[in-house]
C-alpha cells in the first residue's frame, strides 16, 4: 500500500508538471497580459482559472479551508497535492518577476505589473499560511513526502531571495513585498524550530544500527527528516542573509530575520547538524561580509578630509558587530566544525583591532575609531574565545590558535614583499587586505595583535581556567614583541580607545597603550590571584626582575608595586626580606658608584617597590640593612639604596628624624677628615659615600639643610686641586666622581650662591675646566652634566656686566665652554641651564655669555657656517620645548627617531640576552668539568719543603712569645702580636691539612 501511495503521489506530480502558461495578447488593450489555462487540483474536482490572480485565489481558498476544517494532512494525496500546485505556482512567479520588473521599467502601463505584484503579495500570504498548517501537524516519517516539503520550502526562499533582490526596482509594493519576504522567512523559521522541538535528538543512525526496533527506527527516519528540511532552510537563509548585506545594510529587517533564523536553527539541533551542513563556509561567509564592509569603510574614508560623524560610523560598524555576534555564537555551537578556519577567523579579528589603532592616528577618524572600539573589542574577544570555552575543544588545538595568534613567528623579520610596510606607515587599504598566508609574518598586525591580548587580560575573568594558564605562559611572549621598534615607538606615543566600568556605567576613554598594557596586566593579576594560574604569573614577575629593556623592566616594575601594595602583609615581608639578602650578596665596593651594576640595579628596583609599601616595611629594610653601621657592606647597601631614592619619607618619624641628622653628620665628618682619607682613597672603593648620599637625598627633596657654612665650597676647591695634583687615574675617577657630586650639593642650596666665596669656587672651576691641563682628560668631562647644573645657578649672583668684572668673565668663560659642546645631551643641558640663568640674572648684556661658534650657530645640514640668528631660532624652539606641555601626537619625524631609538634597543637587548646564554653555557660546562672524577697527582716538593719550614718557624716564634710574656707582661703590644700569631697559626695549620690531603 505504501509503495502504491508513493507511486501515485509521483503521477499525480508528474502530471500537473505539464501544465503550460503562455503569453497572450487581450484583445482591444494593446497590451502583455497574462492568462495561463492553468486546472487547479482539489479533491477529486477540476477549477479551470482564466487569470493568475484566480490561481492564487482557488489555492488560497483551498488552503484556508483546510485550516478552517483543520485536517491538512500530509499523509492524505489531495494535501500532499496542494503543496505541488503550491510549488508550481512559486516556480511561475519566480520565473516571471523579473520579467515583469524589465517591462515595468520599459513600459508606462502598469496595470499589469500591478496586477502580478497584487498576486505576488497574495501568494506571499499564501505561503505564509501554508507553513503556518504545516506547523499544526508532525512532520511525516514519509521520504517521498518529505521530500515534497523540503522542495517547497526550498522554492518558496528562492522566491523570496528574487523578491528581497529586485524589491528596489518595485516602485510602489517594494515596502510590502520586503514586509511579505520577512514573514515568510519567520514562518520558515518557525516550521523548523517545531520540526526540531520534536526531534529527539539523542537517537542516530548509529542508534538505529544497534537497536533496529520499530519505534528506533520510526524516530531516526523522523530525525534525518527534520534534519534534511532544516538543513534546506538554513541554505536558503544564508543565501538571503548574504543578500541582504550586499545592499549596505538598508534591508536591515531582512539581514536580521535571515541570521537570527540561521543561528537559530543550528541551535535548536543540538549538533545534529555537524556532519550534514558547511558549518565553516557559514562562518566564512559571515567572515567575508565583515572584510567586505570594512574593506568599502576603508577605501571611502581614506580619502576623506572630515571628520566622519557618530552616525556614520555606527552604519558601518552596526552591521559588522551584527556579523561578528552571529559568528561567534555559531562557533562555540560547532567549535570542532570551524577550526579548519580559525585562521581566517582569527585574521579578521586582528584586520579589525588594528585598523582601530590605525584609525586613532588620524584626527578626523577618532570617533569611528571609538565607536569602533566601543561595539567591537568585545565582540572580537567572543569570537576569539569561542575556539577555547568549549569542553569539545582538545588542549592541544586550542594551543595551536594561540600560538598562531600570539606566537614566535608572529613578528619575524624577514616578511614577505606585501607586507613589509610597518604600522606606522601603511593605509587603511593596507591593513585591511593583508592575505592570510602572509598574516603570520606581517609586522603589520603587532599592534593588533598587541590589542588582542590585552583584551584577553582584561576580559580574562569570562574565560575558562585552562585558557588563563595558556595566557600566562604567553606573558613572556607580549613582553617580547613590545622590544619590536614599531611597537615600541606606537606604545610610547600613541593613544587609544578604552571602555571601562560597566552596564550604565560604561565610560570610553583615550589612554596611551603604555598605561592600557598596565591597566590590563593589573586586571589579568587580580583575576588570577586565587588560583592555581598565579603561579605562572609569579614566575613570570621573578624571571623578568632585571629585564634589559627599559620599558619592559618598568612594566614589571610597576606590576611588582602593584603587588605590593595589595597583597597581604607577610607574603609581602619575605619577598623584600629575599631581595635584601640577595643585595647583600651582590654588594662590593666597585659595584656602589656603577650606574649599571647588578647592585644598583637591585636598589633601585627596592626603592621603586618599598614607594608602595607599608611604613613597617620601609623601616625594617632600614634597621636591616643598617643595623651593623660599621661594617663596609652595609654602607655600601644604604648608600646605593640612597643613590637609588630610598624612600626617606616613608620612614616613621623618629626614624626619619635619625637618618636625615646622620647623613648631614656624616657629611660634615667626610669633610672634616677629608685630607686625611685622600691619602687612603686609592684603596677604597667607598670613598666619599657621604657626599653621594646627601647629593641624593637633596636633589630628591628628601633632606634639607637650612643652616649650612661655607665648608662645602672649601670641600669643592679642595677636590679640584686634589683632581690637579693627582698621579693616577683611579685617584682621578675618585675625584671626579666626588666633583659631580658636590656640584649637585651646592646646585640644591641656592643661597650657597650669594656667599663671598663663591667668586673663587667659579674661578677654581674655570681654571679647572678651561684652562688647567686635565680640561680634556675623560674624567673630567664626565662632570659637565652636573657642571650644567651648577652653572645655572649661578644666575643668582650679582656682578658687574664691565669687561673688568672678572666675575662676569669667569662665568662668561664657562658659558662659552658649555655652549661650544657638540654632543647632543650637553647641548640640551647647556641650553636649559642658560635659559634659567637668562630668567633670574640681572646682566642685560646676555649675549656675550653666548660665544659665535656656539654649537646650535652653525647651518644644520652643512654644518660649517656659524650664523646668530640660527643660534636664536635654534634657542627659541629649544626654550619653547622646554616650557611646552607634553603631547601625545606624535610628528611623523618624532616617530621615526622613536622608531631607530627601538632598533637600537632592540639589539643592545639582545645582545645582552646573547650574553647571559653564553654564561649560562659557560657556567654549565664548569660545573660538568669540576664533577667530573680528577685524578689526584702528589704536589711538587717544594710546597711540602716549605710547609716544614713554616711548621718550624711557627714553633720558634711560639717559643718566643712565651718567653716575652714571662719577661714583660705590660708591654703594649703584646696583645696585639699574641692575637695575630694566634690569627697566622690557624691559617697554617689550615695550609698542612690542604697540603696532607693533596699527598693522600
Amino acid at each position: 500500500m505504501a509503495r502504491a501511495f508513493i507511486n501515485e503521489i509521483k503521477s499525480l506530480a508528474g502530471s500537473f508538471a505539464k501544465c503550460e502558461f503562455r503569453h497572450v495578447r487581450r484583445p482591444g488593450k494593446g497590451v502583455a497580459y497574462e492568462l495561463a489555462h492553468f486546472q487547479c487540483f482539489s479533491g477529486s474536482s477540476f477549477f479551470p482559472c482564466n487569470t493568475i490572480l484566480d490561481v492564487a485565489l482557488v489555492v488560497e481558498s483551498r488552503v484556508q479551508l483546510l485550516i478552517k476544517v483543520g485536517d491538512l494532512d500530509l499523509s492524505e494525496k489531495s494535501d500532499v497535492l496542494s503543496l505541488i500546485q503550491c510549488l508550481k505556482a512559486s516556480i511561475w512567479c519566480g520565473k516571471h518577476l523579473k520579467m515583469t520588473v524589465m517591462s515595468t521599467e520599459e513600459s508606462q502601463e502598469e496595470e499589469q505589473p500591478n496586477l502580478f505584484f497584487q498576486l505576488l503579495l497574495e501568494y506571499f500570504g499564501f505561503c505564509k499560511a501554508c507553513f503556518s498548517a504545516l506547523t499544526s501537524y508532525p512532520l511525516s516519517s514519509d521520504e517521498a513526502t518529505v521530500t515534497i516539503v523540503e522542495k517547497f520550502l526550498s522554492e518558496q526562499l528562492n522566491l523570496t531571495r528574487k523578491a528581497i533582490s529586485e524589491s528596489k526596482r518595485i516602485n510602489s509594493s517594494g515596502p510590502e513585498v520586503i514586509k511579505c519576504a520577512q514573514s515568510v522567512i519567520e514562518s520558515v523559521t518557525h516550521l523548523c524550530e517545531v520540526y526540531s522541538q520534536a526531534v529527539k535528538w539523542e537517537f542516530s543512525d548509529a542508534t538505529a544500527e544497534t537497536n533496529k526496533s520499530a519505534i528506533v527506527l520510526k524516530e531516526t527516519t523522523i530525525l534525518n527528516n527534520a534534519a534534511k528540511v532544516t538543513k534546506c532552510a538554513i541554505e536558503r537563509l544564508c543565501e538571503i542573509g548574504i543578500l541582504a548585506a550586499s545592499d549596505g545594510g538598508s534591508l536591515v529587517t531582512i539581514l536580521n530575520v535571515s541570521w537570527k533564523g540561521v543561528v537559530v536553527l543550528l541551535q535548536l539541533c543540538k549538533g545534529a547538524l555537524a556532519e550534514r551542513v558547511n558549518i565553516s563556509a557559514i562562518v566564512m561567509s559571515l567572515v567575508s561580509l565583515v572584510n567586505q564592509s570594512l574593506k568599502c569603510a576603508a577605501e571611502a574614508w581614506s580619502m576623506l578630509k572630515e571628520s566622519i560623524s557618530v552616525a556614520e560610523a555606527r552604519k558601518t560598524f552596526l552591521p559588522v558587530k551584527f556579523y561578528l555576534m552571529n559568528a561567534a555564537k555559531i562557533c562555540s555551537m560547532y567549535p570542532c566544525e570551524v577550526y579548519p578556519v580559525y585562521k581566517e577567523i582569527s585574521g579578521c579579528v586582528l584586520m579589525i583591532l588594528t585598523l582601530i589603532i590605525s584609525m586613532c592616528q588620524v584626527k578626523h577618524l577618532q570617533v569611528a575609531s571609538e565607536l569602533s572600539m566601543d561595539l567591537l573589542e568585545k565582540t572580537c574577544l567572543d569570537l576569539i574565545t569561542s575556539f577555547y570555552n568549549s569542553s569539545q575543544r582538545k588542549e592541544e588545538l586550542k594551543i595551536d590558535v594561540l600560538e598562531w595568534l600570539f606566537g614566535d613567528g608572529c613578528h619575524a623579520t624577514s616578511i614577505q614583499a606585501e607586507t613589509s610596510s610597518n604600522f606606522l606607515t601603511a593605509s587603511m587599504v593596507e591593513i585591511v587586505s593583508v592575505s592570510n598566508e602572509t598574516m603570520p609574518a606581517a609586522q603589520l598586525y603587532l599592534l593588533g595583535r598587541v590589542s588582542l591580548f590585552l583584551s584577553f587580560m582584561r576580559y580574562s575573568l569570562g574565560v575558562e581556567e585552562d585558557v588563563k594558564i595558556l595566557i600566562a605562559r604567553k606573558l613572556g611572549w607580549f613582553l617580547d614583541i613590545l622590544i619590536n621598534e614599531d611597537v615600541y615607538s606606537s606604545v610610547l606615543t600613541l593613544q587609544i580607545p578604552q571602555t571601562y566600568g560597566s552596564g550604565k556605567n560604561m565610560e570610553l576613554i583615550c589612554e596611551p597603550i603604555f598605561q592600557a598594557i598596565l591597566h590590563a596586566l593589573k586586571t589579568f593579576m587580580v583575576v588570577v590571584s586565587s588560583g592555581i594560574v598565579w603561579a605562572e604569573v609569579e614566575t613570570f614577575l621573578l624571571q623578568n626582575f632585571f629585564h634589559p629593556h627599559f620599558m619592559s623592566w618598568e612594566i614589571i616594575l610597576e606590576l611588582w608595586c602593584f603587588l605590593v601594595q595589595y597583597a597581604e602583609e607577610d607574603l609581602v615581608h619575605d619577598m623584600i626580606v629575599k631581595f635584601c639578602e640577595l643585595m647583600k650578596s651582590v654588594a662590593s665596593p666597585e659595584s656602589v658608584l656603577i650606574p649599571c651594576s647588578a647592585l644598583r640595579k637591585l636598589a633601585r628596583s627596592i626603592c621603586l617597590i618599598l614607594t608602595s609599601c607599608i611604613p613597617t616595611i620601609v623601616d625594617w629594610v632600614y634597621n636591616s640593612l643598617t643595623r651593623d653601621n660599621k661594617s663596609q657592606s652595609s654602607s655600601i647597601v644604604y648608600v646605593a639604596l640612597v643613590l637609588e631614592g630610598f624612600p626617606l619619607n616613608l620612614l616613621s618619624d623618629n626614624l626619619k628624624s635619625t637618618v636625615r641628622q646622620k647623613t648631614i653628620t656624616d657629611y660634615y665628618g667626610f669633610i672634616e677628615s677629608f685630607k686625611e682619607k685622600m691619602s687612603d682613597a686609592s684603596v677604597s672603593g667607598v670613598f666619599g659615600l657621604p657626599v653621594f648620599a646627601l647629593s641624593s637625598s637633596l636633589q630628591s627633596g628628601q633632606v634639607s639643610i637650612s643652616d649650612v657654612d661655607m665648608k662645602t665650597l672649601k670641600l669643592l676647591i679642595a677636590i679640584s686641586q686634589k683632581y690637579k695634583s693627582a698621579m693616577d687615574k683611579q685617584m682621578k675617577a675618585h675625584c671626579s666622581k666626588l666633583l659631580s657630586e658636590t656640584f649637585g650639593i651646592i646646585s640644591n642650596l641656592k643661597h650657597l650662591y650669594s656667599s663671598d666665596e663663591m667668586e673663587g669656587v667659579i674661578l677654581e672651576i674655570r681654571n679647572l675646566f678651561i684652562l688647567g691641563p686635565e680640561a680634556s682628560e675623560t674624567e673630567l668631562s664626565e662632570c659637565k652634566p652636573e657642571l650644567a647644573v651648577f652653572v645655572a645657578g649661578l644666575g643668582h649672583i650679582s656682578m658687574s656686566e664691565g669687561d673688568d668684572c672678572e666675575k662676569s668673565t669667569n662665568v662668561c668663560d664657562l658659558y662659552h665652554s658649555l655652549l661650544r659642546e657638540h654632543h647632543w645631551a650637553l647641548v640640551h643641558l647647556a641650553i636649559a641651564a642658560f635659559g634659567y640663568f637668562a630668567a633670574h640674572t640681572d646682566c642685560n648684556q646676555l649675549w656675550k655669555f653666548v660665544p659665535q661658534n656656539a654649537a646650535l650657530s652653525y647651518d644644520i645640514e652643512t654644518g660649517k657656517e656659524a650664523d646668530e640668528a640660527q643660534f636664536m631660532s635654534e634657542l627659541k624652539v629649544l626654550l619653547e620645548k622646554e616650557m611646552a606641555l607634553l603631547t601625545v601626537t606624535p610628528t611623523s619625524d618624532q616617530l621615526g627617531l622613536l622608531v631607530k631609538e627601538g632598533t637600537l634597543l632592540k639589539e643592545i637587548v639582545q645582545k645582552n640576552l646573547e650574553s647571559i646564554k653564553r654564561k649560562r653555557v659557560e657556567v654549565t660546562c664548569k660545573r660538568m668539568d669540576i664533577e667530573k672524577p680528577m685524578k689526584r697527582r702528589k704536589l711538587p716538593d717544594e710546597i711540602s719543603k716549605g710547609m716544614e719550614l713554616l711548621q718550624s718557624g711557627l714553633k720558634m716564634i711560639g717559643n718566643g712569645l712565651s718567653q716575652w710574656e714571662s719577661d714583660c707582661v705590660d708591654f703594649p703590644q703584646l696583645q696585639e702580636f699574641s692575637a695575630k700569631f694566634s690569627c697566622l697559626d690557624n691559617t697554617i695549620s689550615q695550609l698542612v691539612g690542604l697540603t696532607d690531603a693533596g699527598q693522600g
